[in-house]
Protein backbone atom coordinates (compact mmCIF):
# COMPACT_ATOMS: atom_id res chain seq x y z
CA UNK A 1 0.00 0.00 0.00
CA UNK A 2 1.58 3.37 -0.96
CA UNK A 3 -0.12 6.04 -0.18
CA UNK A 4 -0.24 9.12 -2.59
CA UNK A 5 1.51 11.73 -0.33
CA UNK A 6 4.32 9.26 0.49
CA UNK A 7 8.52 9.28 -0.11
CA UNK A 8 7.67 6.31 -2.52
CA UNK A 9 4.87 7.51 -4.45
CA UNK A 10 6.78 11.30 -4.89
CA UNK A 11 10.18 9.08 -6.24
CA UNK A 12 8.53 7.16 -8.30
CA UNK A 13 6.28 10.66 -10.12
CA UNK A 14 9.81 12.70 -9.97
CA UNK A 15 11.79 9.56 -12.07
CA UNK A 16 8.74 9.29 -14.55
CA UNK A 17 9.20 13.22 -15.13
CA UNK A 18 12.73 13.10 -15.31
CA UNK A 19 12.73 9.95 -17.96
CA UNK A 20 9.55 12.30 -19.76
CA UNK A 21 12.20 15.12 -20.45
CA UNK A 22 15.11 13.35 -20.82
CA UNK A 23 13.87 10.67 -23.30
CA UNK A 24 12.87 14.48 -25.51
CA UNK A 25 16.85 14.65 -26.08
CA UNK A 26 16.40 11.86 -27.66
CA UNK A 27 17.05 10.50 -31.45
CA UNK A 28 13.81 10.70 -33.01
CA UNK A 29 12.50 8.03 -35.43
CA UNK A 30 11.87 8.45 -38.95
CA UNK A 31 9.04 6.48 -39.88
CA UNK A 32 7.46 3.26 -39.46
CA UNK A 33 9.06 -0.11 -40.59
CA UNK A 34 5.76 -1.17 -41.82
CA UNK A 35 2.61 0.33 -42.74
CA UNK A 36 0.49 0.45 -39.59
CA UNK A 37 -3.05 -1.11 -39.58
CA UNK A 38 -5.98 0.12 -36.69
CA UNK A 39 -6.56 -2.66 -34.65
CA UNK A 40 -8.91 -0.38 -32.27
CA UNK A 41 -12.08 0.25 -32.93
CA UNK A 42 -14.08 3.51 -31.59
CA UNK A 43 -17.49 4.57 -31.60
CA UNK A 44 -19.43 6.49 -33.83
CA UNK A 45 -22.10 7.91 -31.68
CA UNK A 46 -19.27 9.18 -29.36
CA UNK A 47 -17.25 10.47 -31.95
CA UNK A 48 -20.43 13.08 -33.00
CA UNK A 49 -21.15 13.78 -29.19
CA UNK A 50 -17.07 14.77 -29.71
CA UNK A 51 -17.66 16.81 -32.73
CA UNK A 52 -20.59 18.49 -30.99
CA UNK A 53 -18.14 19.66 -27.83
CA UNK A 54 -19.62 17.37 -25.50
CA UNK A 55 -16.86 15.69 -23.93
CA UNK A 56 -17.72 12.40 -21.82
CA UNK A 57 -14.97 10.88 -19.82
CA UNK A 58 -15.10 8.72 -16.61
CA UNK A 59 -18.19 9.29 -15.87
CA UNK A 60 -18.14 13.32 -16.34
CA UNK A 61 -19.32 15.72 -19.55
CA UNK A 62 -17.90 18.78 -20.11
CA UNK A 63 -19.71 20.72 -22.66
CA UNK A 64 -17.02 22.01 -24.40
CA UNK A 65 -17.99 23.29 -28.26
CA UNK A 66 -14.86 24.41 -30.04
CA UNK A 67 -12.45 24.70 -27.43
CA UNK A 68 -9.22 22.40 -27.57
CA UNK A 69 -9.16 19.61 -25.01
CA UNK A 70 -6.09 20.46 -23.35
CA UNK A 71 -7.87 23.86 -22.40
CA UNK A 72 -10.88 21.85 -20.71
CA UNK A 73 -10.75 22.26 -16.87
CA UNK A 74 -11.08 18.02 -16.20
CA UNK A 75 -13.87 17.41 -13.34
CA UNK A 76 -11.33 14.46 -11.69
CA UNK A 77 -8.28 12.51 -12.55
CA UNK A 78 -10.15 9.69 -14.28
CA UNK A 79 -11.15 12.24 -16.72
CA UNK A 80 -7.66 13.89 -17.15
CA UNK A 81 -6.17 9.98 -17.51
CA UNK A 82 -9.31 9.10 -19.86
CA UNK A 83 -8.14 11.97 -22.49
CA UNK A 84 -4.05 11.13 -21.65
CA UNK A 85 -4.66 7.70 -23.12
CA UNK A 86 -6.25 9.22 -26.32
CA UNK A 87 -9.72 6.51 -26.01
CA UNK A 88 -10.89 9.89 -27.72
CA UNK A 89 -8.66 8.97 -31.31
CA UNK A 90 -10.68 5.02 -31.09
CA UNK A 91 -13.93 6.95 -31.57
CA UNK A 92 -12.94 9.85 -34.31
CA UNK A 93 -10.94 7.06 -36.89
CA UNK A 94 -13.99 5.35 -36.29
CA UNK A 95 -16.32 8.21 -38.04
CA UNK A 96 -12.50 8.64 -40.58
CA UNK A 97 -14.52 11.72 -41.95
CA UNK A 98 -12.53 15.42 -43.07
CA UNK A 99 -13.87 16.94 -39.85
CA UNK A 100 -13.22 13.76 -37.47
CA UNK A 101 -9.58 13.93 -39.25
CA UNK A 102 -9.57 17.73 -38.57
CA UNK A 103 -10.59 17.54 -34.63
CA UNK A 104 -8.48 14.18 -34.19
CA UNK A 105 -5.35 16.23 -35.48
CA UNK A 106 -5.45 19.06 -33.36
CA UNK A 107 -5.76 17.47 -30.41
CA UNK A 108 -2.87 15.22 -31.05
CA UNK A 109 -0.78 17.67 -31.94
CA UNK A 110 -1.73 19.91 -29.64
CA UNK A 111 -0.70 17.46 -26.98
CA UNK A 112 2.70 17.17 -28.65
CA UNK A 113 2.97 21.30 -28.63
CA UNK A 114 1.96 21.59 -25.06
CA UNK A 115 3.36 18.26 -23.19
CA UNK A 116 5.27 16.65 -25.83
CA UNK A 117 8.99 17.95 -23.47
CA UNK A 118 7.86 15.52 -20.84
CA UNK A 119 5.54 18.10 -18.87
CA UNK A 120 2.06 17.29 -17.60
CA UNK A 121 -0.16 14.74 -15.85
CA UNK A 122 0.10 12.43 -19.13
CA UNK A 123 3.28 10.76 -18.54
CA UNK A 124 2.94 7.46 -16.42
CA UNK A 125 3.83 4.20 -17.86
CA UNK A 126 0.37 2.76 -18.71
CA UNK A 127 -0.98 5.96 -20.21
CA UNK A 128 1.84 6.50 -22.73
CA UNK A 129 1.60 2.63 -23.67
CA UNK A 130 -2.14 3.36 -24.45
CA UNK A 131 -1.45 6.52 -26.08
CA UNK A 132 1.57 5.34 -28.02
CA UNK A 133 -0.60 1.94 -28.98
CA UNK A 134 -3.28 4.37 -30.53
CA UNK A 135 -1.23 6.74 -32.40
CA UNK A 136 0.74 4.26 -34.28
CA UNK A 137 -2.61 2.35 -35.38
CA UNK A 138 -4.43 5.37 -36.44
CA UNK A 139 -1.04 6.68 -37.47
CA UNK A 140 -2.26 6.95 -41.18
CA UNK A 141 -5.30 8.79 -40.69
CA UNK A 142 -3.73 11.16 -38.74
CA UNK A 143 -0.72 11.89 -41.11
CA UNK A 144 -2.92 12.53 -44.06
CA UNK A 145 -2.62 15.67 -45.71
CA UNK A 146 0.51 16.84 -43.07
CA UNK A 147 3.13 18.35 -43.86
CA UNK A 148 6.58 17.16 -43.71
CA UNK A 149 7.60 18.74 -40.53
CA UNK A 150 4.54 18.42 -39.06
CA UNK A 151 4.76 14.65 -39.69
CA UNK A 152 8.68 14.61 -38.09
CA UNK A 153 7.45 16.29 -35.15
CA UNK A 154 4.88 13.36 -34.56
CA UNK A 155 7.62 10.64 -35.42
CA UNK A 156 9.58 12.49 -32.74
CA UNK A 157 7.10 12.34 -30.15
CA UNK A 158 6.51 8.60 -30.93
CA UNK A 159 9.93 7.78 -30.06
CA UNK A 160 10.54 9.89 -27.38
CA UNK A 161 7.00 8.20 -25.97
CA UNK A 162 8.85 4.77 -26.33
CA UNK A 163 11.61 5.77 -24.86
CA UNK A 164 10.21 6.79 -21.66
CA UNK A 165 8.33 3.56 -21.57
CA UNK A 166 11.55 1.53 -22.15
CA UNK A 167 13.11 3.00 -19.04
CA UNK A 168 9.76 3.16 -16.71
CA UNK A 169 7.38 0.45 -17.53
CA UNK A 170 9.34 -2.22 -15.06
CA UNK A 171 7.73 0.84 -11.87
CA UNK A 172 4.27 -0.40 -13.16
CA UNK A 173 2.30 -2.77 -10.15
CA UNK A 174 1.95 -6.32 -11.77
CA UNK A 175 -1.14 -6.67 -13.76
CA UNK A 176 -3.12 -4.92 -16.45
CA UNK A 177 -1.39 -1.42 -16.53
CA UNK A 178 2.12 -3.45 -16.63
CA UNK A 179 1.02 -5.88 -19.58
CA UNK A 180 0.03 -2.34 -21.29
CA UNK A 181 3.34 -1.00 -20.85
CA UNK A 182 5.50 -3.95 -21.59
CA UNK A 183 3.21 -4.62 -24.71
CA UNK A 184 3.42 -0.56 -25.90
CA UNK A 185 7.58 -0.75 -25.99
CA UNK A 186 7.22 -4.06 -27.84
CA UNK A 187 4.56 -2.74 -30.10
CA UNK A 188 6.07 0.63 -31.01
CA UNK A 189 10.10 -0.87 -30.95
CA UNK A 190 8.79 -3.56 -33.94
CA UNK A 191 6.90 -0.43 -36.06
CA UNK A 192 9.18 2.38 -35.23
CA UNK A 193 12.34 2.92 -37.11
CA UNK A 194 15.18 3.50 -35.08
CA UNK A 195 13.44 2.12 -31.93
CA UNK A 196 13.87 -2.26 -32.20
CA UNK A 197 16.90 -2.07 -29.49
CA UNK A 198 14.18 -1.14 -26.99
CA UNK A 199 12.17 -4.70 -27.88
CA UNK A 200 14.42 -7.58 -25.82
CA UNK A 201 13.76 -6.01 -22.74
CA UNK A 202 10.29 -5.56 -22.68
CA UNK A 203 9.99 -8.87 -24.57
CA UNK A 204 11.65 -10.83 -21.68
CA UNK A 205 9.71 -8.72 -18.89
CA UNK A 206 6.34 -9.82 -20.40
CA UNK A 207 7.39 -13.57 -20.84
CA UNK A 208 7.98 -13.61 -17.27
CA UNK A 209 4.67 -12.00 -16.17
CA UNK A 210 2.90 -14.80 -18.95
CA UNK A 211 4.18 -17.26 -16.15
CA UNK A 212 3.52 -15.40 -13.10
CA UNK A 213 0.87 -13.39 -13.76
CA UNK A 214 -1.76 -16.19 -16.04
CA UNK A 215 -2.27 -19.29 -13.80
CA UNK A 216 -2.16 -22.76 -15.29
CA UNK A 217 -5.61 -22.63 -15.99
CA UNK A 218 -5.34 -19.35 -18.09
CA UNK A 219 -6.86 -16.68 -15.38
CA UNK A 220 -5.59 -13.77 -14.08
CA UNK A 221 -5.58 -12.71 -10.19
CA UNK A 222 -8.14 -9.87 -10.42
CA UNK A 223 -10.82 -12.85 -12.11
CA UNK A 224 -12.22 -9.90 -14.05
CA UNK A 225 -13.23 -10.75 -17.40
CA UNK A 226 -12.61 -7.86 -19.01
CA UNK A 227 -9.33 -7.41 -17.67
CA UNK A 228 -8.56 -10.51 -19.04
CA UNK A 229 -9.86 -9.64 -22.64
CA UNK A 230 -7.50 -6.63 -22.19
CA UNK A 231 -4.58 -8.92 -21.32
CA UNK A 232 -5.56 -11.31 -24.00
CA UNK A 233 -5.69 -8.68 -26.84
CA UNK A 234 -2.40 -7.06 -25.64
CA UNK A 235 -0.69 -10.39 -26.36
CA UNK A 236 -2.25 -11.69 -29.45
CA UNK A 237 -1.01 -8.12 -31.04
CA UNK A 238 2.45 -8.06 -29.73
CA UNK A 239 2.44 -11.97 -31.53
CA UNK A 240 0.87 -10.19 -34.25
CA UNK A 241 4.13 -7.52 -34.64
CA UNK A 242 6.51 -9.77 -33.91
CA UNK A 243 5.09 -12.47 -36.92
CA UNK A 244 5.30 -8.99 -38.73
CA UNK A 245 8.95 -8.73 -38.18
CA UNK A 246 10.05 -11.97 -39.05
CA UNK A 247 10.65 -12.43 -35.44
CA UNK A 248 10.17 -15.59 -33.45
CA UNK A 249 7.13 -15.67 -31.06
CA UNK A 250 8.38 -16.96 -27.79
CA UNK A 251 6.57 -20.02 -26.11
CA UNK A 252 5.67 -17.56 -23.53
CA UNK A 253 3.57 -15.82 -25.09
CA UNK A 254 2.07 -18.83 -27.47
CA UNK A 255 1.31 -20.77 -24.14
CA UNK A 256 -0.29 -17.92 -22.25
CA UNK A 257 -2.83 -17.48 -25.41
CA UNK A 258 -3.73 -21.06 -25.61
CA UNK A 259 -4.49 -20.50 -22.33
CA UNK A 260 -6.45 -17.95 -21.86
CA UNK A 261 -8.41 -18.30 -24.95
CA UNK A 262 -10.92 -21.04 -23.93
CA UNK A 263 -11.51 -19.21 -20.94
CA UNK A 264 -12.62 -16.28 -22.73
CA UNK A 265 -15.19 -18.22 -24.62
CA UNK A 266 -16.42 -19.79 -21.49
CA UNK A 267 -16.83 -16.20 -20.14
CA UNK A 268 -18.47 -14.87 -23.29
CA UNK A 269 -22.49 -14.72 -23.17
CA UNK A 270 -24.68 -15.77 -26.14
CA UNK A 271 -24.90 -12.10 -27.51
CA UNK A 272 -21.16 -11.88 -27.57
CA UNK A 273 -20.84 -9.71 -24.21
CA UNK A 274 -18.48 -10.58 -20.98
CA UNK A 275 -19.95 -11.40 -17.93
CA UNK A 276 -19.92 -8.11 -15.74
CA UNK A 277 -18.08 -9.69 -13.02
CA UNK A 278 -15.23 -8.12 -10.16
CA UNK A 279 -15.37 -4.93 -12.08
CA UNK A 280 -15.57 -5.47 -15.56
CA UNK A 281 -17.77 -4.27 -18.18
CA UNK A 282 -19.19 -6.76 -21.59
CA UNK A 283 -16.27 -5.17 -22.92
CA UNK A 284 -15.60 -3.40 -26.41
CA UNK A 285 -18.55 -4.06 -29.39
CA UNK A 286 -17.07 -7.05 -31.30
CA UNK A 287 -13.46 -6.90 -30.05
CA UNK A 288 -14.08 -10.07 -28.15
CA UNK A 289 -14.93 -12.54 -31.08
CA UNK A 290 -12.40 -10.85 -32.86
CA UNK A 291 -9.16 -10.91 -31.30
CA UNK A 292 -10.35 -15.30 -30.57
CA UNK A 293 -10.90 -15.65 -34.39
CA UNK A 294 -7.20 -13.79 -34.48
CA UNK A 295 -5.80 -16.27 -31.53
CA UNK A 296 -6.73 -19.30 -34.10
CA UNK A 297 -7.35 -21.36 -30.71
CA UNK A 298 -10.38 -23.43 -30.65
CA UNK A 299 -10.15 -25.19 -27.63
CA UNK A 300 -12.84 -24.77 -25.36
CA UNK A 301 -13.77 -25.69 -21.21
CA UNK A 302 -15.80 -28.64 -20.60
CA UNK A 303 -17.05 -29.72 -17.35
CA UNK A 304 -15.14 -26.97 -14.99
CA UNK A 305 -15.08 -23.32 -14.24
CA UNK A 306 -13.33 -21.04 -16.60
CA UNK A 307 -11.43 -18.50 -13.98
CA UNK A 308 -13.70 -19.51 -11.35
CA UNK A 309 -17.04 -19.22 -13.51
CA UNK A 310 -19.54 -21.89 -14.36
CA UNK A 311 -21.27 -21.37 -17.84
CA UNK A 312 -24.71 -23.24 -18.80
CA UNK A 313 -25.63 -22.93 -22.23
CA UNK A 314 -28.16 -24.56 -24.63
CA UNK A 315 -30.04 -23.11 -26.93
CA UNK A 316 -30.05 -19.41 -27.64
CA UNK A 317 -29.60 -19.16 -23.67
CA UNK A 318 -26.45 -18.68 -21.87
CA UNK A 319 -26.07 -18.63 -17.58
CA UNK A 320 -23.34 -17.52 -16.56
CA UNK A 321 -22.64 -17.89 -12.35
CA UNK A 322 -19.68 -16.64 -10.30
CA UNK A 323 -18.71 -19.93 -8.22
CA UNK A 324 -15.33 -19.35 -6.56
CA UNK A 325 -13.72 -16.90 -3.69
CA UNK A 326 -13.37 -13.64 -4.90
CA UNK A 327 -9.77 -12.41 -5.60
CA UNK A 328 -8.11 -11.32 -2.68
CA UNK A 329 -5.23 -8.98 -1.46
CA UNK A 330 -4.01 -6.53 -3.36
CA UNK A 331 -5.99 -8.17 -6.76
CA UNK A 332 -8.95 -7.47 -4.68
CA UNK A 333 -9.31 -3.98 -5.07
CA UNK A 334 -11.86 -3.93 -7.53
CA UNK A 335 -13.31 -7.29 -6.88
CA UNK A 336 -17.23 -7.54 -5.99
CA UNK A 337 -19.22 -9.54 -2.81
CA UNK A 338 -20.57 -11.47 -5.92
CA UNK A 339 -20.48 -15.46 -5.16
CA UNK A 340 -22.97 -17.45 -6.61
CA UNK A 341 -24.57 -14.49 -8.66
CA UNK A 342 -25.23 -15.32 -12.01
CA UNK A 343 -26.38 -13.50 -15.46
CA UNK A 344 -28.73 -14.77 -18.03
CA UNK A 345 -28.78 -13.47 -22.22
CA UNK A 346 -31.29 -14.79 -24.32
CA UNK A 347 -30.23 -14.74 -28.22
CA UNK A 348 -28.83 -10.88 -28.62
CA UNK A 349 -30.45 -9.46 -25.24
CA UNK A 350 -29.51 -9.56 -21.84
CA UNK A 351 -32.42 -10.74 -19.30
CA UNK A 352 -31.27 -11.42 -15.73
CA UNK A 353 -28.05 -8.99 -15.27
CA UNK A 354 -25.60 -7.83 -12.26
CA UNK A 355 -25.74 -3.81 -11.55
CA UNK A 356 -22.34 -3.63 -12.80
CA UNK A 357 -19.26 -1.34 -11.89
CA UNK A 358 -20.09 1.84 -10.48
CA UNK A 359 -16.24 3.11 -10.72
CA UNK A 360 -17.48 5.37 -13.38
CA UNK A 361 -19.83 7.19 -11.70
CA UNK A 362 -17.87 7.82 -7.93
CA UNK A 363 -16.70 6.25 -4.97
CA UNK A 364 -20.44 5.54 -3.62
CA UNK A 365 -21.50 4.40 -6.52
CA UNK A 366 -18.18 1.73 -6.58
CA UNK A 367 -18.70 0.89 -3.10
CA UNK A 368 -22.21 0.11 -4.09
CA UNK A 369 -21.61 -1.61 -6.89
CA UNK A 370 -19.25 -3.97 -5.13
CA UNK A 371 -22.33 -4.75 -2.74
CA UNK A 372 -23.76 -8.53 -2.68
CA UNK A 373 -27.16 -6.46 -2.99
CA UNK A 374 -25.89 -5.18 -6.18
CA UNK A 375 -26.03 -8.61 -7.93
CA UNK A 376 -28.39 -11.56 -8.62
CA UNK A 377 -27.71 -13.45 -5.75
CA UNK A 378 -29.06 -13.97 -2.12
CA UNK A 379 -28.05 -11.70 0.81
CA UNK A 380 -27.98 -11.91 3.98
CA UNK A 381 -29.67 -9.82 7.34
CA UNK A 382 -28.59 -6.72 5.21
CA UNK A 383 -24.66 -7.60 5.06
CA UNK A 384 -22.57 -8.84 1.66
CA UNK A 385 -21.05 -12.26 1.62
CA UNK A 386 -17.37 -10.13 1.21
CA UNK A 387 -16.99 -6.90 3.28
CA UNK A 388 -14.73 -4.01 2.67
CA UNK A 389 -11.24 -4.36 4.68
CA UNK A 390 -8.34 -2.58 4.50
CA UNK A 391 -7.36 0.69 1.93
CA UNK A 392 -4.71 0.21 -0.95
CA UNK A 393 -3.78 3.45 -2.93
CA UNK A 394 -3.40 2.72 -6.74
CA UNK A 395 -2.04 6.44 -7.83
CA UNK A 396 -4.05 8.59 -5.92
CA UNK A 397 -7.31 6.61 -6.08
CA UNK A 398 -8.10 4.63 -2.84
CA UNK A 399 -9.53 1.82 -2.86
CA UNK A 400 -10.37 -1.17 -0.33
CA UNK A 401 -9.55 -4.39 -0.75
CA UNK A 402 -12.13 -7.32 0.23
CA UNK A 403 -12.09 -8.93 3.11
CA UNK A 404 -14.27 -11.74 5.32
CA UNK A 405 -15.08 -12.98 2.10
CA UNK A 406 -15.97 -16.65 1.02
CA UNK A 407 -13.17 -19.32 1.68
CA UNK A 408 -15.08 -22.15 0.81
CA UNK A 409 -16.77 -22.34 -2.64
CA UNK A 410 -17.19 -26.35 -3.55
CA UNK A 411 -19.47 -26.58 -6.96
CA UNK A 412 -20.87 -29.40 -9.18
CA UNK A 413 -21.47 -29.35 -13.11
CA UNK A 414 -23.47 -31.85 -14.30
CA UNK A 415 -25.14 -32.63 -17.55
CA UNK A 416 -27.96 -35.25 -18.69
CA UNK A 417 -30.63 -36.13 -21.26
CA UNK A 418 -32.84 -33.62 -19.84
CA UNK A 419 -30.02 -30.25 -19.42
CA UNK A 420 -27.34 -29.11 -17.48
CA UNK A 421 -27.47 -28.80 -13.96
CA UNK A 422 -25.03 -26.72 -11.46
CA UNK A 423 -24.69 -27.22 -7.88
CA UNK A 424 -22.65 -24.67 -5.72
CA UNK A 425 -22.46 -23.29 -2.19
CA UNK A 426 -20.40 -20.69 0.13
CA UNK A 427 -19.45 -19.81 3.75
CA UNK A 428 -19.60 -16.41 3.20
CA UNK A 429 -22.02 -16.14 6.34
CA UNK A 430 -21.00 -18.68 8.35
CA UNK A 431 -18.73 -16.77 10.52
CA UNK A 432 -21.16 -13.75 11.17
CA UNK A 433 -24.59 -16.37 10.94
CA UNK A 434 -23.86 -20.23 10.90
CA UNK A 435 -25.37 -20.54 7.77
CA UNK A 436 -24.05 -21.94 4.61
CA UNK A 437 -25.85 -20.13 1.03
CA UNK A 438 -26.09 -22.90 -1.56
CA UNK A 439 -27.80 -22.53 -5.24
CA UNK A 440 -28.45 -25.20 -7.59
CA UNK A 441 -29.45 -24.09 -11.16
CA UNK A 442 -30.86 -26.38 -13.71
CA UNK A 443 -31.00 -25.33 -17.55
CA UNK A 444 -33.10 -27.41 -20.03
CA UNK A 445 -31.54 -29.15 -23.05
CA UNK A 446 -33.70 -26.64 -25.41
CA UNK A 447 -32.53 -23.41 -23.02
CA UNK A 448 -36.11 -22.29 -22.21
CA UNK A 449 -36.08 -22.95 -18.84
CA UNK A 450 -33.88 -21.91 -15.29
CA UNK A 451 -35.13 -23.43 -12.43
CA UNK A 452 -33.13 -22.69 -9.46
CA UNK A 453 -33.74 -23.71 -5.79
CA UNK A 454 -31.64 -21.17 -3.52
CA UNK A 455 -30.92 -23.01 0.04
CA UNK A 456 -29.99 -21.37 3.61
CA UNK A 457 -28.39 -24.03 5.83
CA UNK A 458 -26.93 -24.41 9.44
CA UNK A 459 -25.01 -27.25 8.90
CA UNK A 460 -22.59 -28.22 11.67
CA UNK A 461 -23.87 -27.90 15.90
CA UNK A 462 -21.50 -25.09 16.43
CA UNK A 463 -23.06 -23.39 13.17
CA UNK A 464 -26.66 -24.56 14.92
CA UNK A 465 -25.80 -22.49 18.10
CA UNK A 466 -24.66 -19.75 16.19
CA UNK A 467 -27.20 -19.07 14.39
CA UNK A 468 -29.93 -19.95 17.30
CA UNK A 469 -27.99 -17.15 19.07
CA UNK A 470 -28.73 -15.04 16.28
CA UNK A 471 -32.41 -15.92 16.13
CA UNK A 472 -33.09 -15.19 19.40
CA UNK A 473 -31.74 -12.20 19.20
CA UNK A 474 -34.32 -11.03 16.63
CA UNK A 475 -36.71 -11.48 18.98
CA UNK A 476 -37.71 -14.91 17.29
CA UNK A 477 -38.78 -13.35 14.30
CA UNK A 478 -36.17 -14.51 11.89
CA UNK A 479 -32.96 -13.75 10.14
CA UNK A 480 -33.99 -11.56 7.27
CA UNK A 481 -32.55 -12.55 3.62
CA UNK A 482 -33.24 -10.97 0.23
CA UNK A 483 -33.35 -12.93 -3.19
CA UNK A 484 -32.11 -10.62 -6.21
CA UNK A 485 -33.04 -10.80 -9.58
CA UNK A 486 -31.69 -7.53 -11.40
CA UNK A 487 -33.29 -6.96 -14.81
CA UNK A 488 -31.73 -5.64 -17.48
CA UNK A 489 -32.94 -1.82 -18.68
CA UNK A 490 -34.37 -2.86 -21.53
CA UNK A 491 -36.62 -5.52 -19.84
CA UNK A 492 -40.11 -4.75 -19.43
CA UNK A 493 -41.46 -6.37 -16.49
CA UNK A 494 -44.98 -6.86 -15.52
CA UNK A 495 -46.99 -8.20 -12.37
CA UNK A 496 -49.14 -10.85 -13.31
CA UNK A 497 -52.38 -13.52 -12.00
CA UNK A 498 -52.89 -11.53 -8.91
CA UNK A 499 -48.89 -11.69 -7.87
CA UNK A 500 -48.46 -14.69 -8.76
CA UNK A 501 -45.62 -14.15 -11.64
CA UNK A 502 -43.43 -11.75 -13.14
CA UNK A 503 -44.12 -11.02 -17.26
CA UNK A 504 -40.60 -10.31 -18.72
CA UNK A 505 -40.99 -8.98 -22.01
CA UNK A 506 -37.54 -8.33 -24.12
CA UNK A 507 -37.14 -5.73 -27.66
CA UNK A 508 -36.73 -9.07 -29.23
CA UNK A 509 -40.07 -10.08 -29.11
CA UNK A 510 -39.57 -12.82 -26.36
CA UNK A 511 -41.47 -13.51 -22.96
CA UNK A 512 -40.02 -14.89 -20.25
CA UNK A 513 -41.84 -15.47 -16.68
CA UNK A 514 -40.44 -15.76 -13.19
CA UNK A 515 -42.62 -17.65 -10.53
CA UNK A 516 -41.08 -18.05 -7.22
CA UNK A 517 -42.46 -20.90 -5.12
CA UNK A 518 -42.13 -21.06 -1.05
CA UNK A 519 -43.27 -18.89 2.03
CA UNK A 520 -41.38 -15.56 0.53
CA UNK A 521 -42.69 -11.98 -0.43
CA UNK A 522 -42.25 -11.42 -4.60
CA UNK A 523 -41.93 -7.47 -5.24
CA UNK A 524 -40.72 -5.24 -8.19
CA UNK A 525 -38.29 -2.77 -6.84
CA UNK A 526 -36.35 -0.07 -8.51
CA UNK A 527 -32.35 -0.69 -9.36
CA UNK A 528 -29.99 0.66 -12.07
CA UNK A 529 -27.64 -0.79 -14.34
CA UNK A 530 -24.19 0.91 -14.24
CA UNK A 531 -22.05 0.94 -17.66
CA UNK A 532 -19.15 2.53 -18.80
CA UNK A 533 -19.52 5.34 -21.71
CA UNK A 534 -22.79 6.76 -19.93
CA UNK A 535 -23.14 9.73 -18.06
CA UNK A 536 -25.67 8.55 -15.14
CA UNK A 537 -26.69 5.28 -13.87
CA UNK A 538 -29.30 3.55 -16.01
CA UNK A 539 -32.55 3.07 -13.94
CA UNK A 540 -33.87 -0.56 -14.30
CA UNK A 541 -35.93 -2.75 -12.38
CA UNK A 542 -35.42 -5.50 -9.78
CA UNK A 543 -37.32 -8.62 -8.85
CA UNK A 544 -37.10 -9.39 -5.09
CA UNK A 545 -37.75 -12.45 -3.09
CA UNK A 546 -37.90 -11.56 0.39
CA UNK A 547 -38.62 -13.97 3.94
CA UNK A 548 -37.04 -14.78 7.05
CA UNK A 549 -34.91 -18.13 7.94
CA UNK A 550 -36.88 -19.87 10.28
CA UNK A 551 -35.32 -22.84 10.48
CA UNK A 552 -31.64 -24.46 10.52
CA UNK A 553 -32.89 -25.48 6.48
CA UNK A 554 -34.50 -22.51 4.15
CA UNK A 555 -35.36 -23.36 0.95
CA UNK A 556 -36.45 -21.01 -1.85
CA UNK A 557 -37.42 -22.13 -5.15
CA UNK A 558 -38.05 -20.45 -8.42
CA UNK A 559 -38.22 -20.98 -12.17
CA UNK A 560 -37.39 -18.45 -15.10
CA UNK A 561 -39.17 -20.23 -18.17
CA UNK A 562 -39.49 -18.67 -21.93
CA UNK A 563 -43.83 -18.53 -22.67
CA UNK A 564 -42.67 -16.86 -26.43
CA UNK A 565 -40.10 -16.82 -28.61
CA UNK A 566 -38.99 -14.55 -30.77
CA UNK A 567 -41.55 -14.45 -34.11
CA UNK A 568 -40.38 -16.06 -36.76
CA UNK A 569 -40.69 -13.76 -39.58
CA UNK A 570 -38.88 -11.12 -37.52
CA UNK A 571 -35.06 -11.38 -36.93
CA UNK A 572 -33.66 -9.77 -33.61
CA UNK A 573 -31.24 -7.12 -35.66
CA UNK A 574 -32.31 -4.04 -33.64
CA UNK A 575 -29.63 -2.01 -33.22
CA UNK A 576 -28.59 0.21 -29.64
CA UNK A 577 -27.47 3.57 -30.10
CA UNK A 578 -25.23 4.66 -27.73
CA UNK A 579 -27.01 7.89 -25.81
CA UNK A 580 -24.42 9.83 -23.67
CA UNK A 581 -26.79 11.51 -22.26
CA UNK A 582 -28.71 8.89 -20.56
Amino acid sequence: MVKPDSFSARWTQFMNRWAARSSARAKPATGFVSQPEPKTVGSVARARQLRAGNLMFAGHLVEAPGAMIWDVDPPDEAFEEDIHGFSWLDDLAAVGDAPARALAQKWVWGWIARYGRGTGPGWLPELAARRLIRCIHHALFLLRGKEKAESDLFYRSLAQQTIFLSRRWHVTPPGVGRFEAMAGVIYAGLSLEGMSHHVEPALKALCLDCTRQIDAGGGIPTRCPEELLLVFTLLIWTATALDGADQEIPDEIVDAVTRIAPNLRALRHADGGLGRFHGGGRGLEGRLDQTLADSGVRKQVSGKLAMGFARLASGRTSVLIDSAPPPTGDASFNAHASTLAFELTSGRRPLIVNCGSGMVFGEDWRRAGRATPSHTALSLDGLSSARLGKTLYIGSAKRELLDAAPKTVPYELKQDTDGFRYEGGHDGYVGTHGLTVARILELSKDGRTLAGEDMLLALEDDNKRLFDRKFDESNLHGIPFALRFHLHPDVDSAVDLGGAVVSLALRSGEIWVFRPDGDVEMSIEPSVYLEKGRLRPRATKQIVLSGRAMQYATRIRWTLAKAQDTAVAIRDLAQDELDLMT
